[in-house]
């Protein structure tokens, strides 16, 4: 499962002896990744339980920026840009968000020499409602904290470890809790939580409840991660399973990508190109830009769904990009429109996408949990609650179990061959996991190279 374990009392119920080494061997890599991910798996637990409810929390304690009273006439995009970019000493526009219904304000984002800062305005009276920086608005901290973006970059990649570490530690934990013949402990819990029988049922037994659905956020949370899902993005446009990249054939694009322009993108489009706005041949009369209000308005024209991010062209070739990616997967779209003809060069939306890009957009729709509306978000929030659960029992019966001064890591086979189809498997789940094979490489060195030959380490992990 995703945390610790402890060897039910049926371990000694194997059928045979080479049965209780290899139990007692996985066991011993149970222990091992659990140390580590345990306070990974925590923190993840709660930032992802909140962030689950950021449209709630934005309607409830930040209300006072997010909706307005509705008015008689919406003043132009344009006029709204600016008061927000005047709001900002030394600022210039970055993006305009639409309003996304009759009562929501105007969000503006303005870049300054110190970072993005997000611009609330009401759209009928031209009032700032609120400036906050765009690393610092609640929500965006709570995203960043869950995927330690926070901490910066090498931090990133440790949250793509324990993923590893989750979907480790689910399969080795199902194998540990697999019924041996034992009376209790597979869908019951016994004992008192003065008993260390209790705390090691109620990790098996909610674990393997929610072991599926672990699995799925575990995998669905890999597509996000810098190294493996960046990879498997790419491998993905390469074959023709990514975006489409037919949609470019017939327009030239730029050396950007969509996150150059936008402050968000969705997992598939993130990494598409963004095309350039036909520039005036020599001898040509160059057309002036459409402008902010136009692009806004061929937009709204083309069925885009309120409250999408739009942002100005970067540079004489650069164009207007338009894109939404709402809980309701079929309104996700994003569209580029040429500053200065107005045509839209390229327009993509969900039903564009290949079955595979759809399949993964859903599943991180569900993994944030935006597809079946509430019961997706309970679903969601109660296997958060389970990893806490599953993690401080793990570290309770731990405690109850380890020898004073010591780690009480359980004790490793002696049989070199009872390691061997273990490694194998390692070594193939760091063929599809790079990162997390890389540290479960260094755990092997550390134990059966250092620990193992080292009497003051042996015997502190033992």
């Amino acid at each position: 499962m995703s945390v610790i374990s402890d060897a039910p009392v049926a371990a000694a119920a194997e059928p045979s002896a080479v049965a209780q080494r290899l139990y007692r061997a996985i066991w011993r890599w149970h222990f091992f990744a659990g140390l580590l991910a345990v306070p990974f798996m925590i923190s993840l637990a709660i930032t992802g339980g909140l962030y689950l409810f950021n449209d709630e929390i934005d309607a409830s304690l930040f209300r006072y920026r997010n909706y307005v009273t509705v008015g008689s006439t919406e003043l132009a995009p344009s006029a709204i840009a600016e008061k927000a970019v005047s709001a900002v000493p030394g600022a210039s526009l970055s993006t305009y968000r639409t309003p996304a219904g009759a009562d929501r304000s105007a969000r503006v984002t303005v870049s300054t020499e110190a970072g993005k800062v997000l611009v609330f305005v009401d759209p009928y009276t031209g009032n700032v409602l609120d400036t906050v920086g765009a690393a610092e608005e609640f929500n965006q901290v709570v995203e960043d904290l869950h995927s330690l973006d926070y901490f910066g970059t090498s931090w990133e990649r440790i949250i793509e470890v324990v993923a590893g570490f989750a979907i480790v530690l689910t399969l080795t934990g199902i194998y540990l809790w697999w019924p041996r013949s034992q009376t209790g402990g597979v869908v019951s819990v016994r004992g008192t939580p003065a008993r260390r029988v209790f705390w090691r049922d109620i990790h098996a037994v909610t674990g393997i409840f929610a072991s599926v659905v672990i699995l799925f956020m575990a995998f669905s949370g890999l597509l996000w991660s810098g190294f493996w899902g960046s990879k498997v993005n790419a491998t993905l446009t390469a074959n023709g399973m990514g975006y489409p990249v037919e949609l470019w054939d017939r327009v030239p694009h730029s050396m950007l990508v969509t996150t150059d322009v936008l402050p968000k993108a969705s997992w598939l489009m993130e990494n598409a190109p963004v095309p350039e706005s036909t520039v005036p041949s020599d001898g040509q009369t160059a057309l002036p830009p459409i402008g902010l209000d136009n692009a806004v308005t061929i937009a709204n024209a083309a069925g885009m769904l309120p409250g999408y991010d739009l942002s100005p062209p970067s540079g004489e070739t650069g164009v207007y990009t338009a894109a939404i990616f709402p809980a309701d997967l079929q309104y996700e779209r994003t569209l580029h429109i040429d500053q200065y003809t107005g045509e839209r060069l390229v327009d993509t939306a969900f039903a564009d996408y290949p079955a595979t890009g759809k399949l993964i957009e859903w599943s991180i729709n569900v993994h944030k949990g935006q597809e079946w509306g509430l019961f997706n978000q309970l679903l969601m929030l109660s296997t958060c609650f389970v990893v806490i659960a599953m993690s401080v029992s793990a570290v309770v019966m731990w405690w109850k179990r380890r020898p004073k001064g010591r780690i009480g890591v359980p004790p490793a086979p002696r049989e070199t061959r009872i390691y061997l189809g273990l490694w194998a498997i390692a070594a193939v789940f760091g063929v599809l996991f790079p990162l997390t094979g890389l540290t479960i490489l260094a755990m092997i060195v550390l134990d059966q190279g250092v620990i193992r030959f080292v009497p003051p380490l042996r015997r502190i992990f033992s």
